[in-house]
């Protein structure tokens, strides 16, 4: 798998374990459900309120994303994910002392925790596609499949210490202090390899480049799409299993099993991109997750077969984070994923704030989840015929850059 033959294996497998472990830590968002219970019965928020939180976290987590490339560029990987884990367990142990305060919890989690999500995620997103350049798709899956994982460990680690009795605060108290020392030390192990002349002779995309780009508005908006049904899934998960009557072990195991499939899915989908390609990969994720998604409203969902079907929507939800990254190296270049990805990230930060709130907001209204699971299904199904209609073959890496830079196509 290695790409560069004169460096030592080590190298790789450091910043392989390092990388993980970063998204690990920052990727434990996904376990957010397990918390609704205990706000709501210890400080009284509203499910709205906690969806809120979660929604303010992707979109702190993405916004940051959109300046950290470049810091990359200039500071190095060891720098700026160090940045991260400092933000990340400032944040919830902030949040530890906030007393339930609804807006402390926001400057914790959801401001100071998202950013050192987004300085994390994006520095081993680059890093890791530099170390592989010539498989884009299992770098991006290794990468991102760290972060599907982290709801998985933190969800076996802090459900039984909430059903022990341990009050929430306290709880994110243990995260701050262990997560975050686990996010440092690997932040000061990651390395980029050395930068070669291509490296340092690709300038950064112009935002204004990249927003006149078609192909940009459309991954934009399928991201969106995709991303959509997932984060509404993820973030009423817990209630929307206990709705169906469902006990409470059965619905953690569903976010422990949709976890799992995210990440999972991230690893295969990066498989699947590398042998068929961008068009049929995400069209057949987005056809996969829209059917999976609408299964949740027949007779199918029980003790049993609930956290199986939620394995199975992981698994499809999981593309999202592997098929656009990759899609965005191959048609700009490597140098400009950290550039050109965050800003197709931004979708991912609207739909991280629109569906999980608009799910809790409509179950707060209706006291049933149908409707916000139609509306997910529906929005999947408009980012699959944007796609298939408006993508057109994506060229080699590199080409698509040269164009937007007025190079003339060589190729």
């Amino acid at each position: 798998m290695a790409n560069r033959p004169n460096i030592p294996k080590h190298h790789y497998i450091i910043n392989v374990l390092a990388s993980v472990i970063i998204m690990c830590c920052s990727g434990s968002v996904y376990a957010w459900s397990i918390f609704v219970s205990p706000l709501q019965g210890e400080f009284g928020l509203t499910t709205a309120h906690t969806q809120l939180i979660f929604g303010l976290i992707i979109a702190s987590f993405v916004i940051t994303m959109l300046f950290v490339g470049r810091l990359e560029r200039r500071l190095g990987p060891k720098v700026t994910a160090s940045i991260g884990a400092v933000l990340f367990s400032a944040g919830y142990l902030l949040a530890s002392f906030s007393g339930g305060s609804i807006i402390l919890i926001l400057l914790g989690i959801s401001i100071l925790s998202g950013a050192g999500m987004g300085f994390g995620y994006i520095t081993v997103l680059t890093t890791l596609v530099k170390w592989f350049p010539d498989h884009k798709g299992l770098a991006t899956g290794i990468a991102v499949a760290g972060f599907g994982s982290g709801a998985i460990l933190l969800s076996l680690i802090v459900q039984p210490v909430l059903e022990g009795g341990e009050v929430i605060l306290n709880v994110f108290r243990m995260i701050g202090i262990i997560y975050g020392v686990l996010f440092l030390v690997s932040a000061l192990a990651i390395s980029a390899p050395t930068a070669n002349g291509e490296e340092i002779a690709e300038k950064p995309l112009s935002i204004t480049a990249i927003s006149r780009d078609k192909r940009f508005r459309v991954l934009f908006y399928t991201y969106f799409a995709g991303s959509f049904a997932g984060l509404m899934l993820t973030g009423n998960l817990k209630p929307i299993g206990l709705s169906y009557g469902i006990s409470e072990e059965s619905a953690v195991t569903g976010i422990v099993l949709l976890s799992a499939g995210n990440a999972a899915g991230r690893l295969l989908w990066g498989q699947i991109y590398d042998k068929i390609g961008g068009k049929r990969s995400v069209s057949l994720a987005l056809i996969l997750l829209a059917v999976f998604t609408l299964l949740l409203l027949t007779s199918i969902p029980n003790s049993i077969t609930f956290p199986a079907l939620m394995l199975v929507i992981g698994l499809c939800y999981g593309a999202n984070y592997v098929l656009y990254a990759a899609d965005i190296a191959n048609i700009y270049g490597i140098y400009q994923l950290g550039i050109v990805y965050p800003r197709v990230s931004l979708a991912y930060g609207i739909s991280g704030i629109v569906g999980p709130v608009a799910g809790g907001l409509i179950f707060d209204a209706t006291s049933q989840y149908s409707i916000p699971i139609i509306l997910s299904v529906a929005i999947c199904l408009t980012g699959l015929i944007a796609y298939v209609l408006f993508m057109d073959k994506i060229p080699g890496p590199g080409t698509y850059t040269k164009r937007l830079k007025g190079v003339p196509d060589t190729e």
